[in-house]
């Protein structure tokens, strides 16, 4: 019999037979893991197992290939979106961040920096600096995919002034001098992802999502990106024209 045990973040649960939830972990040390709960629907844990949620679990299974099951599931810290209840905009990262992972990692292997980088958003919610660092950790789970991008220098020239576009074939920066001929072809690239101390407006916001949402989308393999992901894209967007 295979066990251990672990703490880690919920993405999704879906129920399983009379009373039991199927729910995806995204842990510390063993990656993104699905088990079955018994008795998860229950009155007093159904509130356990919504997205973001951080639970102290043992994963155990009998025999190799067989469905593992979460024989303790139980809150390691307050639930984050139950915090997060009157704030929509805040929710809608939640949502989007979650289903990008609970769709794009790969299952039962160690993603480094993944739990790390997932608490670290969630504590970012609590702050202004939310809707950039969002971006910011949508460049981390790209390149944890495969897909990094390098804003060090511009492709064409070397140089790392003024870098302004990124080319959605190679995922280098571009200056803005050098794109401009092609600038129909590229992706904008916001200057808060070049200098955390730049100010950040609802449209770079907007931009960041674009340019991240083309390279999760490669990882994806020709998968649409979760509802939930368009969904913020469309708030987000909503915002930058209210701002205009």
């Amino acid at each position: 019999m295979a066990s251990w045990s672990d703490r880690g973040f919920v993405l999704a649960s879906r129920p399983q037979g009379d009373n039991g939830l199927i729910v995806s972990v995204l842990t510390q040390d063993h990656g993104r893991v699905r088990g079955l709960v018994f008795g998860g629907r229950s009155v007093r844990k159904r509130g356990w197992f919504e997205p973001g949620s951080i639970l102290s679990v043992t994963w155990a299974t009998r025999t190799e290939g067989q469905r593992g099951r979460f024989t303790t599931a139980e809150p390691a810290g307050p639930g984050i979106a139950a915090l997060l209840l009157d704030d929509r905009e805040r929710l809608a990262v939640l949502a989007s961040a979650t289903a990008l992972l609970e769709e794009l990692l790969p299952e039962d292997q160690p993603i480094a920096g993944g739990f790390t980088e997932l608490a670290d958003l969630l504590v970012s919610l609590g702050t202004a600096d939310w809707p950039a660092a969002y971006v910011r950790w949508e460049v981390a789970l790209s390149a944890t995919l495969g897909y990094g991008l390098d804003l060090s220098e511009c492709a064409a020239t070397g140089g790392n002034d003024h870098l302004a576009y990124v080319s959605p074939k190679t995922g280098r920066a571009v200056s803005a001098a050098a794109g401009e001929p092609y600038r129909d072809r590229l992706l904008p690239l916001p200057g808060f992802l070049l200098d955390p101390a730049a100010p950040v407006s609802a449209q770079q916001v907007v931009d960041g999502l674009t340019l991240t949402g083309y390279f999760l989308g490669l990882a994806a393999n020709e998968r649409d990106l979760p509802p939930a992901r368009a969904r913020l894209l469309e708030r987000r967007a909503l915002a930058a024209k209210h701002t205009l």
